[in-house]
């Protein structure tokens, strides 16, 4: 796509697929977890947030919108199991149930992908309703009775119609953000997009939160990345840390998410504290509307 991803997407759209009435108790909290630069932890966050939301009781769904796959394989799905991808649901409209497969991890499920998601843009991207394949299907799994109170949405490492279908569908971005020194330049691009999507296809979309990944406290580098980012975008800062840890960059050869690889170490504790963090800015979110 162009360096607009929504620049083809206009507001009649938003009229094509009106969003599905359901039960305000059964409608979960979708986020999209997402930033179009590669390597500043999409993945391991949605693997970690998810499990340790699961661990504190909520029932937790991973939609893995990145080609690559490494969600699926961080959470031990092998590839000749993936029967049903979200390839399938989002260029075939298969329901979204037939995607979904269980984990370890009780109360978490994943819907997983394939690398067929790369050739998605181009075999969808001249239908009118092209940015709410994604919205489509989680709606009819919300209406068919499969109860989630979080769906997790990986996106890729771009800002591409797969992107645009997650922000689509959700109610609020988390942006994992590496403690680097670009850091600040790609957050800049990325609210942006989130502001073109609200203004054209989704009116309810705000960022939930900022999660400043890969710390390490040791680097004066880091430190004030940490102090740019909270200056910029205040609140919106988690205060969990997710500090650079050998134990999280470790899980996912296992196919185990960190906090069932070592529920001890630095990482799984940050994780943890960021789940605990995330439920209680859903609760102000709730009190405030």
């Amino acid at each position: 796509m162009s360096d607009n991803p929504i620049s083809s997407l206009d507001q009649a759209e938003m009229s094509v697929v009106p969003m599905a009435k359901v039960e305000p108790g059964r409608q979960p909290r979708v986020l999209a977890i997402a930033n179009q630069k590669g390597g500043v932890g999409k993945t391991t966050t949605a693997i970690n947030l998810g499990t340790a939301l699961a661990a504190i009781g909520e029932s937790v769904l991973i939609v893995d919108l990145d080609p690559q796959g490494n969600a699926s394989t961080g959470l031990g799905i092998e590839r000749r199991d993936r029967r049903t991808s979200t390839y399938d649901v989002l260029a075939s409209n298969r329901p979204m149930r037939e995607a979904v497969v269980p984990t370890a991890v009780p109360r978490l499920h994943i819907a997983p992908s394939t690398m067929d998601l790369s050739g998605l843009e181009l075999e969808i991207g001249q239908q009118r309703d092209r940015a709410f394949h994604l919205r489509n299907a989680l709606n009819a799994l919300n209406s068919s009775g499969d109860a989630y109170s979080y769906v997790l949405v990986d996106c890729p490492p771009s800002l591409n119609l797969l992107t645009v279908n997650a922000m689509a569908a959700a109610n609020a971005i988390l942006v994992p953000l590496q403690c680097e020194f670009f850091a600040l330049e790609g957050l800049s691009q990325l609210l942006k997009t989130v502001e073109q999507v609200k203004a054209t296809l989704n009116p309810q979309l705000s960022i939930h939160g900022i999660v400043l990944t890969m710390f390490d406290a040791r680097n004066n580098l880091s430190n004030q990345v940490v102090a740019d980012v909270r200056q910029f975008m205040g609140a919106k800062v988690y205060d969990t840390v997710i500090p650079r840890n050998v134990r999280v960059s470790e899980a996912p050869s296992y196919g185990k998410p960190v906090l069932v690889y070592d529920l001890k170490c630095v990482g799984s504790e940050a994780y943890l504290r960021l789940a605990t963090e995330i439920i209680q800015r859903e609760r102000e979110l709730k009190k405030a509307g």
